[in-house]
């Protein structure tokens, strides 16, 4: 069994989840160690209840993982792991980043410059007219357009780009094989051909509340950027933009009118912060910078041996041995997010690379 193949496995047992997968690595020592583990070491676990050690033990079989991957096959579903070329470089350096992605669709290198559009189920005209302007623009310009794919202002970006024959990604907060809601159908289908689902849910799980939080951090860990159009003082578009806070990067916010509660939301983070959005250059300014240095590191215009202090600073203590960016951060006094902005760009350079249990080492 290779190391996706464990990671299918684990993935379909009601009860482990990321988090749960890094516990018993750090555990086991490796996805391997688990996959071969005793019964009675299994069975001594704390982490877990009995009921999932025993799910846990009544499928750790060969042919049961050959038949969640024959019906992964038949349903056209691409598995990507951490460990994978494929795996998006911008997500893995998230805290928590998913250690298994079911893909409908494709990924491509242009992906590298998304923007996340979200907000509101329930939408005004205003925030339907800015949702679809900024879809639009933005795809107009090559940027690929990220969300959930919930009604009201996500629905409306994800057309926005499909207008404009722009890359849009959905990411779910159900399993790849479940369309919520089920009036998104033909939506689904039109975003697999031009661009992509995603979900790291086991395939067939139905959206349940506790999915949403996780799966927004996908949606700004996957983006330079996120831009909250409409959000009541307790929505779900607000843990996107803290999320994104969090993995370092930009939150933007639309102005709305201070009577609207449907502006509660984006007028708060603006107060906290965020940058007001008013047209789509209040995007690019703060964008085009990030993204030249992206493509600067894609060209290998910039020389492995051009890093600078804070650079070398990371690159110096990952040679003392395997660890992650908490760790880093913290023996080098570096903000987390930019030692997650440093991860990336080294990664990128070929000079660092990601271990199981979010470990980073020195290539």
């Amino acid at each position: 069994m290779d190391n996706k193949d464990i990671l299918i496995w684990l993935n379909s047992i009601n009860g482990i989840g990321n988090k749960m997968i890094d516990n018993l690595i750090k555990y086991y020592g490796d996805l391997k160690s688990i996959w071969e583990a005793k019964e009675s070491s299994i069975r001594e676990f704390k982490g877990l209840n009995n009921q999932i050690k025993s799910k846990m033990l009544a499928t750790r079989d060969k042919t049961y993982v050959e038949m969640l991957k024959k019906r992964i096959k038949e349903l056209k579903i691409k598995v990507i792991s951490i460990c994978d070329n494929e795996y998006p470089s911008i997500l893995k350096n998230i805290y928590d980043p998913p250690k298994i992605l079911f893909v409908k669709g494709s990924i491509v290198k242009k992906d590298s410059f998304s923007i996340a559009i979200v907000g509101s189920r329930k939408t005004t005209p205003y925030g339907k007219w800015a949702a679809d302007k900024f879809a639009r623009e933005l795809s107009r310009m090559g940027i690929t357009i990220v969300s959930g794919m919930a009604r009201g202002i996500d629905t409306i970006s994800h057309k926005g780009a499909l207008k404009e024959n722009g890359r849009t990604i959905a990411v779910l907060g159900s399993g790849i094989n479940v369309i919520y809601p089920k009036s998104n159908k033909e939506l689904y289908n039109q975003i697999i051909n031009n661009g992509a689902i995603i979900s790291e849910f086991p395939i067939d799980m139905q959206p349940v509340a506790h999915n949403f939080p996780m799966r927004n951090r996908i949606i700004s860990g996957l983006c330079l950027g996120v831009i909250v159009i409409e959000a009541k003082k307790k929505s779900g578009s607000l843990i996107t933009a803290q999320h994104a806070l969090e993995q370092g990067r930009d939150v933007f916010a639309l102005p709305g009118n201070i009577n609207s509660v449907y502006s509660k939301g984006t007028n708060l983070l603006i107060k906290d912060g965020a940058k007001l959005l008013t047209d789509v250059d209040d995007i690019l300014e703060e964008i085009n910078i990030l993204k030249s240095i992206f493509e600067k590191v894609e060209n290998k215009q910039i020389n492995n041996r051009e890093l600078g202090k804070d650079e070398s600073k990371v690159l110096e203590i990952l040679s003392e041995r395997p660890m992650n960016s908490d760790i880093i951060a913290s023996k080098i006094n570096i903000d987390i997010s930019k030692v997650n902005s440093i991860l990336t760009i080294l990664e990128m350079k070929g000079l660092v690379k990601l271990l199981p249990g979010n470990l980073y080492t020195v290539q």
